[in-house]
């Protein structure tokens, strides 16, 4: 190198050190500034006396409160400011906010509203006034002010925008931010945050397919996000791409083999997709961290139910339900498995412990009338069956259990009406069709048969093979057979 270019360099490097040694001074003054604010208001606090700060130091005081989440103090500097200073507005404005903070909206607006007329121009009142209402639940009226302050300051579009997403997003409201985010995008194409947001954002409304696209941009700038590879995955999750959601929680892993929400959540995926030994080591390896986890020994409970061993199943439920014994879905596990070994009472004595803490579960309900059928009570089955379905009306095994208990109790004709209005209350559903349908071909009302039995199908086209085992129980009847046949070659 010449030794002109090494004296170039020695002069840059301290050039340099001297401009960090000067920042780094700088900085330093500014924190004994602000300790020496503090400590002054505090000593005023302290010793119940009146001090006079200037509209800056207020600002500090202020500010820094609100910095370490005190609202209380802040709140405490943001009134006393106020009664010092009443006409300014930069203290006015952070009163206003703290009372948002502190949930005095009304109060806020008010002052939001002077303050308004004083600087028309400040687009900081109208992203207050619009937080104020859409805490209030005011969602029109706070994107007009929103808006409003979008064409109040040209130069700082993009900062007015980050602050109206913020606003939008830590009020959950999802659907509403998303215009705001795209912009911001347009805006900011270098912040992959922006991106990430916009996915969670969609995620929230359901809008899966376009989440995920702004997902794997956003991994395309960050590789190394274990939170976006688990968003990712809990999506494909959702909507049943069971490969690709292990492919990210892997990815997860990868960043992070310790990762306990890419643990739990590949060993769900696996257990939905009925690998059960892969599962269960997957729920082990979480364990090695969080061995009181009641949840994941549940799940492991229920791989081990699934996968027959019906005794280590037992071990993990009873494990769960002695960490927490108000866990309903623990007790659930317990009930099942005492009903598949044909032990009803005890099958029944769990499913009542579940009961206390969710007795709005339609699982418990179902297997409670699995239990008392086991137990020759076919009448407090069929109560528990119609409780489990005005829970949920969608469940195909409990309308299977009622109609094979209607046909064998010889109540089909007794049915029809009941279901007709069941039908009428709930709108379409595709087990109540089935049932009206093929109960009514035993009738011999064939034209009310094929209506109910086309709703049913238009519903769900898998019908016929999700109540086969009510089918079996109308195999006599030629014309329901002929019918189901002509929609098999159809189709």
């Amino acid at each position: 190198m010449l030794y002109s270019q090494v004296v170039k360099n020695s002069i840059n490097f301290e050039a340099e050190f001297l401009l960090m040694e000067e920042e780094r001074q700088r900085y330093s003054r500014e924190e004994e500034d602000i300790n020496r604010v503090i400590q002054r208001f505090e000593r005023m606090k302290r010793n119940n006396e009146n001090y006079f700060f200037d509209v800056s130091d207020f600002e500090t005081i202020i500010d820094y409160y609100i910095e370490r989440n005190n609202l209380s103090k802040a709140f405490e500097a943001a009134s006393i400011a106020s009664r010092q200073h009443p006409n300014s507005v930069p203290l006015q404005l952070r009163n206003a906010k703290v009372l948002l903070d502190r949930g005095r909206i009304e109060e806020s607006l008010r002052i939001l509203k002077r303050l308004e007329m004083l600087e028309p121009w400040n687009h900081e009142i109208f992203i207050a006034k619009g937080t104020g209402l859409a805490m209030m639940g005011d969602i029109e009226g706070a994107l007009k002010m929103f808006d409003v302050a979008l064409t109040k300051d040209s130069d700082d579009i993009e900062n007015i925008l980050y602050s109206i997403s913020s606003v939008l997003q830590n009020l959950n409201y999802f659907r509403q931010v998303i215009p705001y985010l795209e912009r911001l995008i347009e805006y900011e194409p270098d912040f992959p945050e922006h991106l990430f947001d916009i996915a969670y954002a969609l995620e929230k409304i359901g809008d899966f397919e376009k989440s995920i696209n702004y997902y794997n941009k956003y991994l395309d700038e960050d590789p190394y996000s274990d939170s976006a590879w688990n968003n990712l995955a809990m999506i494909y999750f959702k909507i049943r791409k069971y490969e690709e959601a292990i492919e990210a929680y892997d990815f997860a892993l990868a960043l992070n083999s310790h990762d306990e929400l890419a643990l739990q959540g590949k060993g769900l995926v696996l257990l939905n997709m009925a690998r059960y030994e892969e599962a269960i080591q997957v729920f082990k390896e979480y364990l090695q961290d969080d061995q009181d986890n009641f949840e994941v020994l549940t799940f492991l409970g229920e791989c081990y139910e699934k996968s027959g061993n019906y005794e280590l199943a037992r071990k993990y439920y009873y494990e769960a339900v002695e960490i927490d014994q108000d866990f309903a879905d623990a007790w659930i596990g317990l009930g099942s498995v005492e009903l598949k070994d044909g032990n009803a009472d005890k099958s029944l004595a769990c499913l009542r412990k579940a009961a206390e803490n969710s007795s709005d579960n339609a699982e418990i309900w179902f297997l409670s009338g699995k239990a008392f059928l086991l137990n020759n009570n076919p009448k407090r089955a069929l109560r528990c069956f119609r409780e489990s379905l005005k829970i949920d009306p969608y469940f195909n095994d409990a309308w299977i259990e009622l109609g094979k208990i209607i046909v064998s109790e010889k109540m089909i004709e007794k049915s029809i009406p009941f279901l007709e209005r069941a039908n009428r209350a709930t709108g379409d559903i595709p087990g109540i069709n089935f049932l009206l349908g093929t109960f009514y071909y035993y009738t011999g009302l064939e034209n009310e048969a094929e209506a109910h039995l086309s709703t049913a199908i238009k519903l769900d086209p898998d019908i016929f093979n999700s109540f086969n085992q009510l089918l079996q129980l109308f195999e006599f009847n030629n014309k329901l057979e002929t019918f189901i046949n002509k929609f098999n070659s159809d189709n």
